[in-house]
């Protein structure tokens, strides 16, 4: 094992076993002819997920990449507004998708409850398998997660997401659609997210200058945004900053004036920075002064006070390299201002 070092906390201990994890999982879920073994209608042409927390991230990652790779529409929604929906879509090509870590999330499962009275079907991505969440379900994906000891989710989300890809990839394939090159892809996840934890120390630098701030804005663009939101919550639940996250398009108009409060400024990219977004960033700059971290990206025409880039081709793989950063992140602010990772002051994991 290549990080072996002795770490402080379960958060940490989980955030550095997603490499095996995850390796673990692709050979579970993906056999050695490419085949993903998931049992799934397959006359579907629309997905709606519903999840709260950081399986919502997981979720909107993934209705986006059902876009991008399998042309499909998917939406995701919060479990909470999915029970205030008085009518919710019941076509019957679609299938709704239910994430949850523990399988008892009370919100997830009413959620799941209200679809079926709909006559939906329904499928459930859970770390447990003996949950409230797998018995109801129609069909069941296991996330292979192993116990999951800290409040703040991290292996969870990463299985979690890594299943939502290879659903994605499954619907693919019933469209025809090559999917090996990505499967290949996948199966370099685990040396590049090892990459990823030889950033750490360049993660403590910037860690501690963000530390100083109260406040942190959190911008991104496209499939990026899902990380944003989950670098946001996970910097908000272990060291009690107030984390504001908004698209960067989006953030140009009337929010940007939250930067009159001298925010330190973070932008997530899994993609090359636009030319929209490194004019919107330099606008930034030069109206605001808001020190900057770039995450995932880097080019010459900005210059950011700390630019963490990420050197892969797949999208999908970057992904999840950018996650793993967003929660050492998260994991070193919370130390340099001496919170207990583990036991975020007002929070509950879910565990039964």
């Amino acid at each position: 094992m290549l990080f072996k070092r002795k770490q402080s906390s379960s958060m940490e201990k989980e955030i550095f076993e997603q490499a095996e994890v995850l390796e673990n999982l692709l050979k579970t879920h993906v056999n050695d002819n490419n085949y993903i073994l998931f049992d799934i209608p397959t006359d579907i042409s629309k997905i709606v997920f519903v999840a709260s927390g950081s399986s919502y991230h997981c979720a909107r990652f993934s209705a986006d990449l059902f876009g991008n790779i399998a042309g499909m529409e998917a939406r995701a929604i919060y479990s909470s507004e999915f029970l205030l929906k008085s009518a919710v879509p019941h076509d019957d090509d679609i299938l709704y998708v239910f994430i949850t870590q523990s399988g008892e999330t009370s919100d997830t499962n009413q959620a799941l409850k209200k679809a079926k009275e709909f006559g939906m079907r329904t499928l459930c991505i859970t770390n447990k398998k003996d949950s409230t969440i797998w018995q109801a379900a129609d069909f069941k994906i296991d996330c292979c997660a192993g116990e999951e000891k800290s409040i703040a989710a991290t292996k969870s989300l990463t299985t979690q997401m890594l299943c939502c890809t290879l659903l994605v990839l499954k619907y693919a394939a019933h469209k025809g659609i090559d999917i090996v090159p990505y499967l290949e892809d996948l199966k370099s996840i685990t040396d590049y997210i090892k990459k990823s934890y030889m950033l750490h120390k360049e993660i403590k630098k910037v860690a501690k200058y963000l530390s100083k701030f109260k406040n942190i804005v959190v911008t991104a663009d496209g499939i990026s945004y899902a990380i944003a939101k989950e670098a946001s919550l996970k910097i908000k639940e272990t060291s009690y900053v107030n984390v504001y996250s908004n698209i960067l398009g989006e953030f140009m108009h009337g929010h940007v004036a939250i930067l009159n409060n001298k925010p330190a400024m973070v932008h997530i990219s899994v993609d090359e920075l636009s030319y929209t977004a490194i004019k919107n960033l330099n606008k930034i700059e030069e109206d605001y002064g808001a020190p900057l971290c770039i995450i995932g990206a880097s080019n010459e025409k900005i210059h950011p006070k700390f630019n963490i880039d990420v050197n892969c081709e797949s999208e999908i793989v970057k992904s999840f390299c950018i996650v793993v950063i967003v929660q050492l992140l998260a994991l070193e602010i919370a130390k340099s201002l001496h919170r207990n990772v583990d036991k975020p002051h007002g929070l509950h994991k879910v565990v039964k």
